[in-house]
């Protein structure tokens, strides 16, 4: 696939909704927000976004067209900016190292369809000239190994801000923005539900990385000594949060948890092979309960109220089609 034409400008959106209010965002209807990338062509196929797609996400070509490939016209506009600024810096300081990776953030509940926009924007911004080196980095590789998990007694808070090792993941992320030349990342198995033992990615200088996770836009914890520390989310330059109403999340969640009973969870290496065999009631009411008792929660007291810090918002309507898209002021 090709990658997208330089861009001509783009005719002016027709409804801002609240555009003139005193909030710091400017919101958009679909409509409006797909106008902004009415004249750019789609560089991506039917065959490469059913790759793309997580189970139980929606996305067809017609919302990649209205809503994806705006955003990724306006993350390639950041780009541009970010390296003019560095050309500035360059002239202004009369020497520079080489500019270091644009860090994308991608947050939101588990089942919201983050991966999925995680993964389209990193094969639409690789086909945009100039940045064709895009990595993907999703922080479920910097959860704690379920051994830890189990002797820390968080197993039944696995996702929650406490069960990562966040130093782990700060370092990762500085050493990023420090422009290391290779930087390892762990792998996470979705099977075993698991750290993969003696496995990385490696992320080498790329001109944009995409980090995925459900946490990513928390704020710096707590210390002791009331001393200012830093987050992960103080190294990311642009922050997407994927938004739906709590109750679609929840039913999403079971849905999506009765398919992969028929799926994944039947491949005797899984982690939850066990619920295979149980039958649609049973299973039900299982997922139910790991919603109501771990992924709820965590969305209540942790995800969510990290909204207001990402730059812009997608909000999903029930069929899990974005309708809504909220864009944070400059």
């Amino acid at each position: 696939m090709s990658e997208i034409a330089q861009e001509r400008p783009a005719p002016p959106a027709a409804h801002l909704a609240g555009s003139r209010s005193a909030s710091p965002y400017v919101d958009f209807d679909r409509e409006s927000w797909a106008r902004l990338g009415e004249s750019i062509a789609l560089p991506l196929t039917a065959a490469e976004l059913a790759q793309i797609r997580s189970l139980g996400d929606e996305v067809d070509l017609d919302e990649v067209r209205e809503v994806y490939l705006p955003l990724s016209r306006l993350l390639n506009l950041h780009v541009q900016e970010g390296g003019r600024l560095y050309r500035a810096y360059r002239t202004f300081l009369g020497d520079q190292p080489a500019r270091t990776p644009f860090v994308i953030g991608i947050a939101g509940s588990v089942s919201v369809g983050k991966s999925t926009t995680a993964r389209l924007l990193r094969t639409l911004l690789a086909r945009w000239p100039h940045h064709p080196r895009v990595e993907l980095i999703t922080t479920d590789g910097f959860l704690y190994p379920n051994a830890e998990l189990e002797a820390r007694g968080l197993m039944q808070r696995k996702g929650f801000p406490e069960s990562y090792d966040r130093r782990a993941l700060l370092r990762f992320v500085r050493e990023v923005k420090g422009g290391k030349d290779e930087v390892r990342a762990p792998v996470y198995s979705h099977l075993t539900y698991d750290i993969v033992p003696d496995q990385s990615m490696v992320v080498r200088r790329p001109d944009i990385l995409v980090l995925e996770g459900l946490n990513v836009l928390q704020p710096a914890p707590a210390t002791r000594d009331r001393r200012t520390s830093l987050a992960v989310s103080d190294f990311i330059d642009f922050s997407v949060y994927v938004d739906a109403v709590p109750e679609d999340v929840r039913s999403w969640y079971i849905s999506r948890f009765l398919r992969l009973r028929e799926t994944a969870f039947r491949d005797s290496a899984s982690y939850f092979r066990r619920y295979a065999d149980l039958d649609t009631p049973a299973a039900t009411r299982r997922a139910e309960q790991l919603w109501d008792e771990i992924n709820g929660p965590n969305l209540r007291n942790n995800i969510a109220p990290t909204r207001g810090r990402a730059t812009l918002v997608l909000t999903k309507g029930r069929d899990h089609a974005v309708t809504r898209i909220r864009l944070r002021k400059v």
